[in-house]
């Protein structure tokens, strides 16, 4: 090994060149670009990490969001579905209700339609055997036509079936002594029934017509049949 402590010699220098302190300055400056570079790299790293991060953070939110609109837009489908039916139901139970009313009420008329066609059926077994037992009751039909027809100073006739004119002949005699009155039995008119006449006018007070007569008022139009009299 070669001992370079001592002085070189000038014969063994070929060339002298003058140092220049350039090449130092060039290092320093190219360390100082690749630092510069390395920092620029950092920090174009930590925004694009930063920019991820809020890229995720965004697209949470977003996600997040999404939910929670298709959310609200499923509980407002399903408010909306529910309003829908509760108002269908409404409606079908309105309808339900309005034909059941409507039920009742025709079941209530027939009930009472029923009633009454019964009742009527008993004031005819009724008065049929009140007749039957007693032909007095003729008495006040009979001073009720000779009252509609005015005949008070006049004569009329008085038409009876047989039975009850053998009843009722004296008693009609004398209550209307001071009228012309004249007493004819007819076999066609039933018992508890009557013809009055006088000066061209008639009164129909036989049991048919008053039997219409009487349960007209009611709405009904029952008739007082022949058969319905006892054998």
């Amino acid at each position: 090994m070669r001992n370079y402590s001592r002085f070189i010699p000038g014969d063994e220098i070929d060339a002298v060149q003058q140092w220049r302190f350039g090449a130092i300055e060039t290092a320093a400056q190219l360390l100082q670009a690749q630092v510069k570079v390395r920092e620029t790299e950092h920090d174009a790293a930590q925004q694009e990490v930063a920019r991820q991060e809020s890229f995720r953070a965004g697209y949470a939110d977003g996600v997040a969001q999404g939910h929670a609109q298709a959310q609200a837009e499923v509980q407002q489908q399903m408010a909306d579905f529910l309003a829908n039916q509760a108002a269908q139901s409404g409606q079908h139970f309105s309808e339900l209700f309005q034909s059941t009313q409507a039920q009742l009420d025709q079941a209530q008329q027939v009930m009472a339609q029923g009633v009454l066609e019964l009742s009527c059926e008993l004031a005819r077994q009724v008065l049929r055997q009140e007749l039957s037992v007693n032909p007095n009751v003729l008495l006040p039909v009979i001073r009720e036509a000779i009252d509609l027809l005015g005949a008070e100073h006049r004569s009329a006739v008085v038409r009876l079936h047989p039975t009850d004119l053998e009843v009722l002949e004296g008693v009609l005699a004398t209550e209307f002594s001071g009228l012309g009155l004249s007493l004819r039995a007819d076999s066609t008119l039933q018992p508890g029934g009557c013809l009055v006449e006088s000066a061209g006018m008639v009164v129909d007070a036989t049991l048919q017509k008053r039997w219409q007569r009487a349960v007209a008022t009611l709405g009904l139009t029952s008739t007082w049949e022949a058969t319905d009299e006892p054998a």
